[in-house]
């Protein structure tokens, strides 16, 4: 959709939108490249003692991101009159929600656990599982910013 196809409403909608999409992005990322796959190198017992430290902490992070996100999709779906990409957007935001809390919120909960022989299973799980994730971030930033651009 064209910049001058967007009412300063609609613009505004997407550029805070953006800024949602873009933390998610830079999160995402840090989280698929260097925190999943770090908790490899933490003993059994350094992971139980940091692992809920961690998932408390990041949820103060990521919540908020989440939330935002899902807002200014929903409202961008009802100011853009339920447009094909619009629809694409929030089917995507919808989707890493339901991944979220399906998939690796379990997971994080069965690390916290801890029956340490399979530690090394579910941290396996979660870096391999979140590329999805990984990529429907990716794409949400990549729609939002060529709604802004184009």
């Amino acid at each position: 959709m064209a910049i001058s196809r967007l009412t300063m409403a609609e613009y505004y909608l997407s550029y805070f939108k953006l800024i949602s999409d873009s933390g998610l992005l830079v999160l995402i990322w840090l989280v698929q490249l260097i925190i999943y796959p770090s908790f490899k190198y933490c003993s059994d017992l350094q992971l139980s003692k940091w692992h809920p430290i961690y998932t408390r902490r990041i949820t103060f992070v990521v919540l908020p991101l989440m939330l935002s996100q899902l807002i200014l999709t929903i409202l961008l779906c009802f100011r853009l009159e339920w447009s094909f990409f619009s629809i694409i957007d929030l089917t995507l935001v919808l989707l890493t929600w339901i991944l979220t809390f399906v998939i690796f919120v379990p997971l994080h909960q069965k690390i916290d656990e801890r029956s340490s022989e399979k530690n090394d299973t579910y941290i396996s799980k979660l870096v391999e599982y979140n590329w999805s994730r990984t990529l429907l971030w990716t794409a949400i930033f990549i729609l939002t910013a060529k709604r802004l651009i184009l």
